[in-house]
């Protein structure tokens, strides 16, 4: 490994820890419809400010044994979380990239699939203030560096939103439309890696509702929802680290 790829590591890390520093603000607040950047980081407890020091990513929590400066009240370990496993993932799309508008359109997708997945989990929603800008920058950024394989992206997104959009339509109850467009949001990035992508959610959805019934009774089990999200960002991560390269093996081996 050189040094320049030993740079981007280190650079992607801690831009991650950092970046997941705000999506746990974007994963708090937007769903509550809040601003994002008024007012500055509080503890939830006793609404006093977090000083810059602080506010370390990761760092911070460790220091701070899990609790508010404060008040004492304890900070959710899902904080320190989210930044390592967003670092870890920023560092992943460097390692798996072979082309800027790869490293470029994978950090954007990793950025919107972490929150897109917690506020799904925890609200059962995925909003329109997070999918609208990731489908413009997908769009913006693909036409500008990759011109000639925009157009494909766009038939990957039509796809893929068009079928969960046909089993929305049949099972209403089962399938949102924030699932619909994430789908679609998953193909304007990944293009014709939303195949494996789509192929993961559905298998990982199909596990867990299994385990769900196996623990509840076939009764309670079928009435459980569970949002669909966390499925399509796990997808989602499959598809970016290693789609291509299953969508060129399956082409290769029956095309």
């Amino acid at each position: 490994m050189n040094a320049l790829m030993m740079a981007g590591i280190l650079l992607a890390a801690l831009g991650g820890l950092m970046f997941g520093s705000f999506l746990n603000v974007v994963i708090h607040r937007l769903p509550l419809g809040e601003s994002l950047v008024a007012p500055g980081s509080h503890c939830p407890n006793c609404q006093a400010p977090i000083r810059p020091w602080h506010n370390v990513p990761l760092v911070s929590w460790i220091l701070l044994r899990g609790r508010c400066r404060d008040c004492h009240a304890p900070i959710a370990m899902r904080y320190p979380l989210v930044e390592a496993a967003t670092a870890l993932l920023f560092v992943g799309v460097v390692l798996a990239s072979r082309s800027v508008v790869g490293l470029t359109l994978g950090l954007i997708l990793v950025a919107v699939l972490v929150p897109a997945a917690l506020i799904d989990l925890d609200h059962r929603i995925i909003p329109n203030k997070l999918l609208l800008p990731a489908a413009v920058a997908a769009i913006a950024v693909g036409t500008a560096l990759d011109p000639t394989h925009e157009y494909g992206r766009l038939i990957a997104a039509a796809a893929a939103g068009g079928f969960l959009l046909a089993a929305a339509i049949a099972y209403p109850r089962g399938m949102g439309m924030g699932d619909v467009k994430l789908a679609a949001v998953l193909g304007l990035f990944l293009g014709k890696a939303v195949g494996p992508a789509m192929l993961v959610a559905l298998v990982v959805g199909v596990v867990v509702g299994a385990a769900i019934i196996a623990r509840t009774g076939t009764r309670v089990g079928r009435k459980t929802a569970v949002p669909f999200g966390p499925m399509l960002g796990i997808g989602g991560l499959v598809g970016l680290y290693a789609g291509s390269t299953v969508v060129a093996w399956y082409l290769g081996t029956f095309a």
